[in-house]
C-alpha cells in the first residue's frame, strides 16, 4: 500500500522552527488531540543543560557509529542485506534497537545544525539509513536476529523476541529522520515496516494471522507517532489494538510483560519497569488522541501509585535485579536498587505526555526529579561511559565483577540499551520544557534560552537567563506578545520549594500575595516587548526522610537542595568508611559552589561522625540492648555531590542516604 502523504512539508529546518504550526519533537499531537496542553517550542542557549547537551552532541553521538560497528549490529545489517558474509554477532535479539535509537538521536541532533553543514554526522546518518533499508525483506519485514539465526522465522516467540520492540524504535527513529531532514528514506522503510504488521496483527474474526502482542511493548507509542506523522489512522487503530490485548493471557500471564492484568484495570505499575511504563506512555497517547476516559482514567491511577510507593528519591524506578522490575510498595532498596537508566527515560516519556494531557504541574514535578538526578548519572560527565543500573549505595569494599548490572562505568554493554536511549532524549531535551496553548505559555523546566508559543496562530516568545539548579533566579524577558489581548504566562513551582519570590517591574510577590494553583504560578496581563518577570526560588538544602514504611532507609535522612539529590562519595573522604558515617541532623547545612570540582558543582557540607562500633567477633549480631556504649565520636566534615556527578573520579564507596544515629 502507497504510503500517505506526510502531514509534515519535506523541508529541513531547525529544531527550533516549527513545521505544520508545531514545534519539532518526538511527540506531535494530531489536529484533533484532546489534551489541555501542546508542546512548545524551545531553544536551549547556555547553562546546565547547554553543557550536557555539547557533550552529548560532540562525544557521545559521534561515537556511535564506532560502537555499534565494533558490537556488530551495524555488520548484522549488511549481512542480510547481502553486502557482508558471516553469522549473527550479538547476544540478543533486539540488537537491531540499538543502531535504531542512534539514529533517532543523530536525527534530532541534525535537526539543531544548519541545512548547509556537511558533517560527518549527517554522512553516517545517510550511510546507516542506506544499511537499514538494504535489509529489509520485500514485504516489510526486518530484524537480523530472526532473518540470520531463525532461518526467516517470524513471530514464533512474541514474549522474548522483540520483533515489535525494534519496529518501534525504528518507527520513532524515522518520525525523527523526517522532522529534522524532510527526508522520506527511512520513512519509507517504517510505513513498510508497519503496513506489514498491520497485515499480520489482529483480533480473532479480523482474518489476520496472529493475535499476540510483544513481550517489550514500544511499538505501541511509535504507532500513534507514525499516525501524527502520516495521517494515517491504521496505524493509531492498530496501536489501540495492541495496548487493549495486553492482560489477556497471550504472554504466558505474567506481570513481568503486563499480561496479567487488562492495563484499564490495574491498579498499581508492576512487572519489568521499562515494559510497563513504555506501555503507559502509548496509553497516555492514545488517550490524546482518541479522547477515552478510561486510558487516562487508568494512566492517571498508575501514575499516583508509582509515585507513592514505588519511586525512589531519585526518581529512579526498579527495585529487583533479576527481573528489572518493579517491587511491592514501598520496596525500595539502596545498594540493591536496580533504577534502570532506561526506566528514568521510560518515565519522563511518560510523565510528559501526562503533563500536556492534564496540563498538571505534578508530572513536570517528576520529569525534573528525574532528568537531574536518576537519568543524568546514567552517563559519565565526559559522555563516554554509562551507568545500566543506578543504585543509591556503593558499600565500603564493594567487588564488582562489571557487566550490564555493574555499579561502575562501563564503555558499552551486552546489552546496549541505555546509552543510545540516553543520546536520543540528550538530543530531543528541548521538547520536554515548555508548553501552550489557547490562552498562553507554560514553562515547566528552566533553562536559559527562549520559550515560543502559539496562541491560536498569535506567537509569543519569552527568554529566559538562569544558572538553575545552583541559584534559584530565572529572569524572564518578553520578546514577542500581541499588543491588544492578555495571555498568561504559567510558571511551574517545583513540589520542592519551600517559599518563592517574584519581581515584576516595581512589585514584589511572594507565596502569600501570588499563590501557587496545582503547581503553576499564573501571571495574567496584557504583556509588552520587555516586560520582565524574575522568578527566584529558595534554593535552601534541605534534609529528607522517606515514609517510615521503606524499610531500608528508616532512621535514614538525604541531602537535597532544590531539584538536585545529594551523595557522599569515597573521593571526598580519604580513607573511605563511609557505611560508619553518621550525619549530625542539628548542624547546619553550608553550601559552597566549586567550578574546579566535576565540572563545577555546589557541595553541600555537613557535620557528622563516624561510628566506632566493637568487633563482634566471629557472629556480627549481638543481643539487644546489651552492648557497650561506644566511645566519644570525633567530629568529622562530611562533604555531599550531586548524586548525577558519582562515579566520575574513581571506583569506590558511594551512599545517599544517610543514618542520623
Amino acid at each position: 500500500m502507497p504510503r500517505p502523504r506526510s502531514v509534515v512539508p519535506s523541508s529541513t529546518s531547525s529544531a527550533s522552527s516549527e513545521q505544520g504550526g508545531t514545534p519539532m519533537g518526538p511527540v506531535r499531537q494530531g489536529p484533533g488531540a484532546k489534551a489541555e496542553l501542546a508542546p512548545a517550542t524551545v531553544e536551549v542557549r547556555g547553562g546546565f543543560w547547554e553543557t550536557r547537551r555539547e557533550v552529548n552532541a560532540r562525544t557521545s553521538i559521534p561515537q556511535g557509529p564506532g560502537l555499534l560497528e565494533s558490537a556488530g549490529n551495524l555488520r548484522n545489517l549488511r549481512v542480510v542485506a547481502g553486502t557482508a558474509e558471516g553469522e549473527f554477532q550479538g547476544a540478543y535479539p533486539f540488537v537491531d534497537s540499538d543502531v535504531y535509537k542512534w539514529l533517532e538521536a543523530a536525527s534530532w541532533q541534525l535537526a539543531q545544525q544548519a541545512p548547509e553543514d556537511d558533517s560527518p554526522l549527517a554522512a553516517d546518518v545517510e550511510r546507516i539509513v542506506s544499511l537499514v533499508a538494504g535489509a529489509q525483506q520485500p514485504d516489510g519485514y526486518l530484524n537480523t536476529w530472526f532473518q540470520l539465526l531463525k532461518g526467516g522465522e517470524r513471530y514464533r516467540d512474541l514474549r522474548w523476541g522483540h520483533e515489535l520492540y525494534c519496529a518501534g524504535h525504528l518507527i520513532q527513529a524515522a518520525v525523527a529522520h523526517h522532522r529534522a531532514t524532510g527526508r522520506d528514506e527511512l520513512l519509507d522503510v517504517a510505513v513498510k515496516f508497519a503496513d506489514h504488521i498491520d497485515s499480520v496483527f489482529g483480533l480473532p474474526g479480523s482474518g489476520k494471522p496472529i493475535d499476540g502482542v510483544d513481550g517489550h511493548p514500544e511499538v505501541e507509542t511509535a504507532l500513534v507517532e507514525l499516525y501524527r506523522e502520516t495521517g494515517e489512522r491504521r496505524y493509531l487503530d492498530l496501536a489501540g489494538y495492541f495496548v487493549d490485548r495486553f492482560g489477556h493471557g497471550l504472554l504466558g500471564g505474567e506481570a513481568y510483560c503486563q499480561d496479567r492484568v487488562p492495563l484499564r484495570e490495574a491498579t498499581t505499575v508492576e512487572g519489568h519497569a521499562v515494559r510497563q511504563l513504555y506501555l503507559l506512555a502509548a496509553a497516555a497517547d492514545l488517550a490524546t488522541e482518541t479522547g477515552e476516559a478510561g486510558l487516562r482514567t487508568a494512566a492517571e491511577r498508575l501514575w499516583a501509585a508509582m509515585t507513592t510507593s514505588k519511586t525512589h528519591i531519585t526518581g529512579g524506578l526498579g527495585a529487583h535485579h533479576d527481573e528489572e522490575d518493579f517491587g511491592d510498595p514501598y520496596e525500595l532498596p539502596n545498594e540493591r536498587a536496580y533504577c534502570e537508566t532506561c526506566a528514568a527515560i521510560a518515565s519522563i516519556q511518560w510523565s510528559w505526555r501526562m503533563a500536556l494531557l492534564t496540563g498538571e504541574a505534578r508530572y513536570s514535578d517528576l520529569i525534573e526529579r528525574t532528568l537531574y538526578n536518576g537519568f543524568l548519572a546514567g552517563v559519565s560527565l565526559d559522555g563516554e561511559r554509562w551507568l545500566y543500573v543506578n543504585p543509591l549505595q556503593v558499600r565500603d569494599g564493594h567487588t564488582d565483577t562489571g557487566g550490564d548490572q555493574s555499579a561502575r562505568r562501563t564503555r558499552w554493554f551486552r546489552c546496549a540499551c541505555c546509552p543510545p536511549n540516553v543520546m536520543r532524549l540528550l538530543a530531543s531535551l528541548e521538547h520536554y520544557l515548555a508548553s501552550h496553548d489557547t490562552g498562553g505559555l507554560q514553562i515547566h523546566q528552566y533553562v536559559t534560552g527562549r520559550y515560543t508559543g502559539d496562541l491560536g496562530g498569535t506567537p509569543v516568545m519569552v527568554s529566559a537567563e538562569t544558572d538553575y539548579p545552583w541559584h534559584g533566579t530565572i529572569a524572564l524577558t518578553v520578546e514577542e506578545t500581541p499588543a491588544d489581548r492578555p495571555w498568561t504566562l504559567s510558571l511551574r513551582i517545583p513540589q520542592w520549594c519551600g517559599a518563592y519570590r517574584v519581581r515584576s517591574g516595581d512589585t514584589v510577590y511572594d507565596q502569600t500575595d501570588a499563590p501557587v494553583t496545582d503547581g503553576w504560578l499564573r501571571l495574567e496581563r496584557t504583556w509588552a516587548p520587555g516586560d520582565r518577570v524574575v522568578l527566584e526560588l529558595d534554593l535552601e538544602p534541605r534534609l529528607t526522610a522517606a515514609d517510615p514504611r521503606v524499610d531500608a532507609v528508616r532512621g535514614c535522612v538525604a541531602i537535597e537542595r532544590g531539584p538536585l539529590v545529594y551523595c557522599l562519595e569515597e573521593a571526598d573522604h580519604p580513607g573511605g568508611g563511609l557505611d560508619d558515617m553518621v550525619l549530625d541532623t542539628t548542624g547546619p547545612l553550608a553550601v559552597k559552589h566549586r567550578p574546579d570540582l566535576l565540572g563545577g558543582v555546589t557541595t553541600v557540607v555537613a557535620a557528622g561522625h563516624r561510628r566506632h562500633i566493637a568487633d563482634a567477633g566471629w557472629w556480627p549480631y549481638r543481643t539487644a540492648g546489651t552492648a557497650d556504649a561506644p566511645p566519644a565520636d570525633a567530629p568529622l566534615e562530611l562533604t555531599a555531590i550531586p548524586y548525577y556527578a558519582w562515579a566520575n573520579r574513581q571506583d569506590g564507596s558511594m551512599r545517599v542516604w544517610l543514618p542520623t544515629s
